[in-house]
C-alpha cells in the first residue's frame, strides 16, 4: 500500500538525466541508467540528455544566438522537475565537458538550473568513488542556485567491476544506496509542488 501511494505521487513527475562523461562505455553512463530504471521503478519519467553536441562556450556564439543544441538542453532543464547528474572526477574536480554544459546552461537571461532540484552522484575507478568531483560539482551548481539533495550521498569506487554484462550494479546493497539518493529526490520535489 505505502508503495503504491509513492507510485501515485510520482506518476507524472519528470526527469533529465546527464552524464559528466562522452565515453560510450562511461561507467558515469552505466551509473546513470541505474538512477534511470530506480526512478522509473517510482513512477518517475526520465530522460538522458547527451552532451556531446554541445560546442565549447564562446560569447562570440552566443552573441550571436544560443546553437540548438545549447536551447534543447535550457529547455529541457526548465522542463523538467529534477536533474540527475553522475560525474566522474578528473583531476579532483568535474570534467570539462559537464563544466561547459552548465556554464552554456547558465547563461542570461534566465538560467533554467534555478532552484531546481537535483541529486549528483558519480563512479571511479579509484577507492575515493568522486568525492573530491562532487564537491567541486556541489560548488558550482550551489553558485546557480540549485538545490541539491545533501544527504544521502553516493560514491561508487572501484566501479570498473561494479556493473555486470548488462551494466547493471552488481551489489544489491549499492543499488539500494543510489535508490535512497533518488527516492530522497522525488521526496523533495513532492513536497516543492
Amino acid at each position: 500500500m505505502h508503495l503504491l501511494f509513492i507510485l501515485q505521487q510520482n506518476i507524472g513527475m519528470k526527469l533529465l538525466g546527464i552524464a559528466g562523461s562522452l565515453r560510450k562505455a562511461s561507467l558515469n553512463l552505466k551509473l546513470l541508467k541505474n538512477a534511470t530504471a530506480l526512478a522509473k521503478e517510482q513512477g518517475a519519467e526520465v530522460e538522458i540528455f547527451d552532451l556531446n553536441p554541445i560546442p565549447l562556450y564562446n560569447q562570440d556564439i552566443e552573441d550571436k544566438e544560443f546553437p540548438d543544441s545549447v536551447k534543447e538542453l535550457r529547455e529541457k532543464i526548465a522542463s523538467v522537475d529534477g536533474l540527475l547528474i553522475a560525474s566522474p572526477e578528473y583531476n579532483h574536480s568535474i570534467p570539462g565537458v559537464l563544466k561547459n554544459a552548465i556554464d552554456w546552461a547558465s547563461r542570461p537571461p534566465k538560467t533554467p538550473f534555478w532552484g531546481k532540484p537535483c541529486a549528483i552522484f558519480g563512479a571511479s575507478n579509484g577507492g575515493f568513488g568522486t568525492v573530491r568531483g562532487q564537491i567541486a560539482l556541489r560548488t558550482t551548481l550551489t553558485a546557480l542556485n540549485v538545490s541539491l539533495i545533501a544527504q544521502p550521498q553516493f560514491h561508487l569506487s572501484f566501479a570498473d567491476g561494479a556493473f555486470d554484462e548488462n551494466g547493471n550494479l552488481k551489489e544489491n546493497e549499492r543499488s539500494e544506496q543510489l535508490g535512497k539518493l533518488i527516492e530522497k529526490l522525488l521526496e523533495i520535489i513532492q513536497k516543492s509542488k
